[in-house]
C-alpha cells in the first residue's frame, strides 16, 4: 500500500519544510510498526524546489487474518477464501487510515514545536494514490465518487479507473482507482485528517469492527469541513459502516455544530435544552409557608392534585388545537416532547411533527415518548427534526398548525422578525398558538427576585399589553386573525402567568410584509439532519434552543 505527498517551495520557504511539518527527517528511512504490519517514510526527493514524501505501508497477511476474524470484513468473508486472497495489502484502505494516523499523528493535530508558524500555512500539496478501492454499492462508485468526496474541499481531482487487465481491455475496469489530488494552498494537517476519513468511505468497508467511539473519531477529524460538505450525509453513512444508530447520531451532532457556526454562537449554547429539574416551573414549586403537621400532610394527600401550570397550558393548547380544526401539528421547538406526548393521546391528531436545535433535547424526547416501542401505526404519527426557527424550512410547510409553547421568550429580540416570517410568512400553517409568560404575574411568585425573569435563559418577558401588540402587529403583517387568552389562575389585578395567542390564517397574504427578515437557511439548509422516528431518512433545518432547566412543556 503506497501513498505519497510533494509540495514545491522557494529559497525563502523550501520545500523541505514538509519534514519538519511531517516530523520526518528527509535524509532517513523510517519504519513503524502498526497493528496490521509496517510502515516505511522515507522521501524519493528532497530539494528545495520539490520535497517528496513517500509512505509504504508492508501488511502482514497473517496478521490480517488472525486480528481480523469476527470483525467486519476479515471475519465475514463473502466467500470462503476471500480472508487469505483479497485486496487489503495493496489498495489504499481503512488500513492506510490508521497507519496515517499512527505515523503521523503530530502532523495531524497540526504540531510542530520547532517551527510552530508552519502548520497555519498553506502551501502546494499533491497527494498520489496508485490504487483506491471505489465500491459504489449503489452509491455511485468509480472516479465520479473520489471528484463528488475530495472536489467540494478545493482539491483537483485526476481519477483513472484501472483496468481489469491492460492486455484484455474488453474485460473493462476494475473497481480500482488511481488517484492524484493537487492544490495550490492547503494546510498538510487538513489533507490528512481528510484522508483519514474518506479513504475509509471510498472502499465502503473497514478492517475493524466500528464501535460507538468511532463517531468521536470521524467528528474531531472532520472539524472545520465535513459540517459543510455536501456529501456528508454519504461520508458519515459510509464511514460508520451503514450503522444507523451512530449515523443519526453523527449527523444530529453535525447538524448541530452547523448551526451554531451560522449563528455565531457555541455549540452548549444552543445545545441546552434538557430540564434536569422535575416537570414543575421554579416558581410554582416553591414550598408556601411552614412545614404543616403529620395529619395535616395525610389529609393534604388525599386531596386530588390541582394541574400544575404546565399541565394547563398543554390543555389549552389542545383546546386551541381542536377549536382550529388542526389534524397535523408543528410542535416548534419541542424540548423533550411533552406536548407532543400529549398530542399522540388524542386520536384527532393524525401527524405530528417535532422541531428542536438540541440534540439531547431531541434524544430525551425519543426517550420519553418511547419512540421505539410504540406500536407501528402509533409511531408513524410522530417525527422528530433537528433544526433552528430563524431559518426557513420547507419541512414545515402544509401543516394545519404550529405551536411555540414557551420559545419566543428563550429568542433575542433583534432575532425575532426572522422566526415571525420562517413561521408565519414562510411555513404559513392555518393557525398558529403561541404561549408566553405574563410579565405582570412575576410579583406573585414569592421566591422570585423583584426584576428577575423566571429563567436566566429568558431574553424578555412581555406584559400583557406588549404581548399583545407584538401578536397584531404579526398577524397584520401575515395575514392572520388573533384571540388572547388567559391559562392559568386569573387574578384580578396582574392576569393569569401565562398568556396564549391564537393565530388564524386569513384567506389573502398581504403582499406588504417584514420580508426584510427573511433569513434563508445558511449552506441551502441541511439535508439529512432530521431525527425520524419511522425511517433513517434525515433533513435540513428547523428551531431554537430551550434553555437548560427551561420551563416545562
Amino acid at each position: 500500500m503506497f501513498m505519497s505527498i510533494s509540495t514545491t517551495g522557494s529559497a525563502e520557504s523550501p520545500a523541505t519544510d514538509l519534514g519538519f511539518l511531517l516530523h520526518k527527517h528527509p535524509g532517513k528511512v523510517q519504519r513503524f510498526s502498526t497493528s496490521h504490519g509496517e510502515a516505511h517514510v522515507f522521501y524519493p526527493e528532497a530539494g528545495e524546489e520539490l520535497c517528496t514524501a513517500a509512505l509504504l505501508l508492508d501488511v502482514d497477511p497473517v496478521a490480517l487474518v488472525r486480528k481480523g476474524r469476527g470483525k467486519g470484513r476479515g471475519g465475514s468473508p463473502d466467500f470462503a477464501l476471500s480472508q487469505y486472497v483479497n485486496d487489503r495489502p495493496y489498495a489504499a484502505s481503512s488500513l492506510l487510515a490508521v497507519a496515517l494516523r499512527t505515523v503521523f499523528r503530530s502532523a495531524m493535530k497540526g504540531d510542530c514545536p520547532l517551527r510552530p508558524e508552519l502548520p497555519g500555512r498553506a502551501r502546494p500539496l499533491r497527494i498520489a494514490l496508485p490504487a483506491v478501492p471505489a465500491n459504489g454499492a449503489g452509491e455511485g462508485g468509480g472516479p465520479a465518487m473520489v471528484a463528488r468526496l475530495f472536489e467540494p474541499l478545493g482539491w483537483r481531482v485526476e481519477a483513472a479507473a484501472v483496468p481489469l487487465d491492460e492486455a484484455f481491455p474488453e474485460w473493462g475496469e476494475s473497481r480500482y482507482v488511481r488517484v492524484e489530488l493537487s492544490s495550490d494552498a492547503a494546510r498538510l494537517a487538513d489533507a490528512l485528517q481528510q484522508l483519514y476519513v474518506l479513504l475509509p468511505v471510498l472502499d465502503g468497508a473497514k478492517h475493524y469492527w466500528v464501535a460507538p467511539d468511532e463517531v468521536d473519531k470521524l467528528l474531531a477529524a472532520g472539524e472545520g469541513w465535513l459540517a459543510d460538505h455536501p456529501e456528508r450525509a454519504l461520508i458519515t453513512r459510509r464511514y460508520l459502516a451503514r450503522r444507523w444508530s451512530l449515523t443519526r447520531a453523527a449527523m444530529e451532532r453535525l447538524e448541530l455544530a452547523r448551526l451554531a457556526e451560522a449563528d455565531d454562537r457555541e455549540v452548549e449554547e444552543i445545545d441546552n435544552a434538557v430540564d434536569d429539574r422535575p416537570d414543575e416551573e421554579a416558581p410554582e414549586s416553591a414550598p408556601e409557608g411552614a412545614a404543616e403537621s403529620t395529619a395535616e400532610s395525610t389529609a393534604e394527600e388525599q386531596q386530588p392534585r390541582p394541574p400544575s401550570l404546565a399541565e394547563q397550558r398543554r390543555t389549552a393548547i389542545l383546546a386551541a388545537l381542536h377549536e382550529a380544526g388542526a389534524a397535523r401539528v408543528a410542535d416548534l421547538g419541542c424540548g423533550q416532547g411533552e406536548l407532543i406526548g400529549a398530542l399522540l393521546k388524542d386520536s384527532r391528531f393524525t401527524e405530528v411533527l417535532g422541531v428542536d436545535v438540541s440534540v439531547r433535547a431531541l434524544q430525551a424526547a425519543r426517550r420519553k415518548l418511547r419512540l421505539e416501542r410504540l406500536p407501528e401505526r402509533q409511531a408513524s404519527r410522530v417525527r422528530l427534526a433537528q433544526g433552528a426557527l430563524t431559518y426557513t424550512d420547507a419541512r414545515l410547510k402544509g401543516y394545519d398548525a404550529a405551536v411555540l409553547c414557551e420559545v419566543i421568550e428563550h429568542l433575542d429580540l433583534p432575532r425575532l422578525p426572522a422566526l415571525e416570517y420562517a413561521v408565519f410568512g414562510a411555513a404559513r400553517p392555518r393557525a398558529v398558538v403561541v404561549t408566553t409568560p405574563n410579565a405582570e404575574y412575576n410579583v406573585r411568585w414569592e421566591t422570585l427576585p423583584a426584576g428577575e425573569h423566571r429563567h436566566a435563559d429568558h431574553r424578555f418577558e412581555w406584559s400583557r399589553a406588549e404581548f399583545r401588540a407584538w401578536a397584531e402587529k404579526v398577524a397584520a403583517a401575515y395575514g392572520y386573525a388573533v384571540e388572547l387568552r388567559p391559562v392559568g389562575p386569573e387574578d384580578g389585578e396582574v392576569g393569569a402567568p401565562t398568556q396564549l395567542a391564537l393565530f388564524t390564517a386569513g384567506t389573502t397574504f398581504p403582499t406588504a410584509g417584514t420580508t426584510e427578515a427573511t433569513t434563508e437557511a445558511p449552506v441551502e439548509a441541511t439535508t439529512e439532519a432530521t431525527t425520524e422516528s419511522t425511517t433513517d431518512g434525515t433533513t435540513e433545518s428547523g428551531t431554537p434552543a430551550k434553555p437548560e432547566g427551561g420551563e416545562p412543556r
